[in-house]
């Protein structure tokens, strides 16, 4: 006869061997690697021997690479960066930081040439892993998830069931650091997430957003020390924990442990961006908005009731200004962060795929198709029947419009463009991130002159200025926090100033009569110089509201009275030219401002980074 209490000891040992077999199974390891910055022999050297290190371990499965795999985002770097990682004998997954995107001389371009991707998503052992890129891409803001990510994104959820235990890595924290991070938070709200994983800080920390568990992971880098490192995270049956690998073969104790036995606690009505000041402030009312399926990364033109503008899926469009209904879409093989420039019957635009394109402004049709030798994420003008362009591959070329023949080029610009250049008096004038800023001979391409302005560190750049000219000078504002004052004939420099009271960076602008050159702050104020006078007078600071703290590098524009400021943040704020004071504030979006494009009739065409455009009609 068989004793029951056999049967149920062997019942027992057998549910225990399942769930050991279980657990075992569940178990594994993989190595967060972030912030690398490869571009320094030292930085290379750490990525090299954490390559090395992590092949000696045989427990880890696979390697998450979680931004700014560089430090300018430059095709050589991504490359050396790419050689070295090539050399894991696991499997690896990259997505691009900050330092990747933002001074990325292909718009981002190389960095999907090189790594194929700048998403992924995959399961292990039944969790799902998935990976966005951050940005700012080609303009210093907030990070910014670019729009065709998330529309990535949304897609793979919709494939992934809301059971499924998600792993979820971005080069950012998922706050407001990130423009858009509440875009990925509420769509993730129904699903099992139970880690959200991030670089940027270059520190270890536990961190939690919204009630989701998360971890800052530190830098690959030595940072003063002998050795650099990284994180091994360990999922097994009911946790997850986190430990410091230094290079030496030195693991650390658990600096940080999760239970995963439970869903995420969400937080409930976190905060999101505020939409309330369109109705506090009735001076602006939308007229129509387009909203595109990619981010939008420049500004626009407009003539005869025709809107012109691109997006980074690489088209080129018009739209009917009266409606926002499009009249034609061309499309480009590159991202486009060049505002078109329309000069009789075409519209100029250069894309990241390395040529400028001259397309019928009417039909859409390309009439021109002209190669330059790398990618271009700058914006063309026109003038005297010559369109010129100065790119990414060092020169600066000018061609006829009519017959798209080369008229001259300019071999000596340093590092790439990325501004709109500025006609006067037959000059071109642009900077370059080469530390430097030219003056062309619109006839011939010589310069006239060419200005550096000392530094060795090409981030401090007067590159993403649109330069203003009149009165015979010519006006810049850079990241070093310097307004600089240069003669116009001769590039001399009549005044330059840092104002620790006053901190420009970039976003500049001129009155409608020349007569005044306007600044935006770092610390969300509008100042307006006197341009009438070779000396620095401050004529006004603008008062009434504070834009807070403040990065756009969007120009200032006056128009019938009234000082448009725009923000990183998708406010654009109206102050009165004649004092500076506040008159009133509106949201399109809560991403940067690339443009603002008023025109007669109390009119404006506003533009954002996340694909937004919206015409608004102002009875103020």
């Amino acid at each position: 006869m068989i004793s029951y209490r056999k049967i149920y000891i062997v019942l027992f040992l057998l549910n225990v061997s399942i769930v050991v077999l279980a657990a075992s199974t569940t178990t594994f390891k993989f190595a967060l690697v972030t912030d690398t910055h490869i571009g320094s022999l030292d930085n290379n050297e750490d990525l090299i021997r954490t390559v090395e290190d992590i092949n000696s371990i045989s427990e880890i499965s696979f390697v998450i690479v979680s931004g700014d795999v560089t430090e300018f985002g430059s095709f050589e770097e991504l490359k050396r960066a790419k050689d070295i990682l090539d050399n894991l004998k696991v499997p690896y997954y990259s997505i691009p930081g900050n330092h990747d995107a933002n001074w990325s001389e292909s718009g981002t371009n190389d960095f999907l040439r090189v790594f194929g991707n700048e998403t992924f998503g995959f399961e292990y052992k039944g969790y799902k892993f998935i990976g966005l890129a951050s940005g700012p891409n080609m303009r210093m803001s907030p990070g910014q998830i670019p729009r065709e990510n998330l529309t990535w994104f949304f897609d793979e959820l919709e494939n992934t069931s809301k059971e499924t235990p998600i792993i979820y890595i971005n080069h950012y924290p998922m706050d407001e650091g990130l423009n858009n991070w509440f875009e990925v938070m509420d769509a993730l709200r129904p699903y099992n997430v139970k880690l959200m994983l991030c670089g940027h800080g270059h520190t270890n920390r536990a961190m939690n957003f919204e009630g989701v568990n998360a971890a800052m992971c530190r830098s690959n880098l030595r940072a003063g020390k002998e050795y650099g490192g990284y994180n091994i995270i360990t999922v097994d049956s009911d946790s997850i924990y986190f430990q410091e690998r230094i290079v030496t073969k030195e693991t650390n104790t658990p600096w940080l442990a999760y239970s995963l036995s439970q869903k995420p606690n969400w937080v409930d009505n976190p905060p999101r961006p505020d939409y309330t000041i369109n109705t506090n402030h009735p001076y602006a009312s939308e007229v129509w908005s387009i909203q595109e399926e990619s981010d939008m990364g420049s500004g626009m033109a407009f003539k005869n009731n025709v809107l012109y503008y691109t997006n980074t899926k690489g088209e080129i469009k018009a739209v009917n200004a009266s409606d926002g209904s499009e009249l034609w879409s061309y499309k480009t093989e590159g991202k486009i962060y060049s505002t078109p420039y329309v000069y009789n019957d075409l519209v100029w635009c250069a894309s990241s795929d390395t040529y400028l394109y001259g397309i019928n402004k009417d039909n859409g049709k390309e009439i021109f198709k002209l190669k330059n030798n790398k990618a271009v994420v700058s914006s063309p003008v026109c003038t005297d029947d010559k369109v010129i362009l100065s790119g990414g591959d060092g020169y600066c070329r000018a061609w006829n419009v009519f017959s798209g023949e080369k008229v001259w080029e300019f071999d000596s610009v340093k590092n790439f463009v990325v501004t709109r250049p500025a006609v006067n008096d037959g000059i071109l004038f642009f900077g370059s991130w080469g530390n430097e800023f030219y003056a062309l001979n619109v006839e011939n391409g010589k310069p006239k002159w060419i200005w550096n302005n000392g530094h060795t560190n090409r981030m401090l750049s007067p590159a993403q200025v649109y330069p203003v000219i009149t009165n015979g000078r010519v006006y810049l504002a850079s990241p070093d926090r310097f307004m600089t004052v240069l003669d116009e004939k001769t590039g001399e420099v009549i005044w330059r100033y840092n104002d620790p009271d006053n901190r420009v960076r970039e976003s500049i602008g001129v009155s409608e009569d020349g007569a005044t050159v306007y600044a935006k702050t770092m610390d969300g104020n509008i100042i307006a110089i006197d341009a009438t006078l070779p000396e620095r007078r401050i004529k006004w600071v603008s008062s009434g509201e504070n834009m807070g703290y403040e990065l756009a590098p969007t120009a200032l524009v006056e128009k019938d009275g009234v000082v448009y400021a725009p923000t990183d943040k998708g406010n654009i704020y109206a102050f009165a030219a004649s004092d500076g004071k506040f008159l009133w504030k509106y949201r399109i979006s809560n991403g940067l401002i690339n443009m603002i494009l008023p025109i007669d009739n109390r009119e404006l065409y506003v533009s954002a980074m996340d694909g937004r455009l919206v015409k608004l009609r102002i009875s103020r």
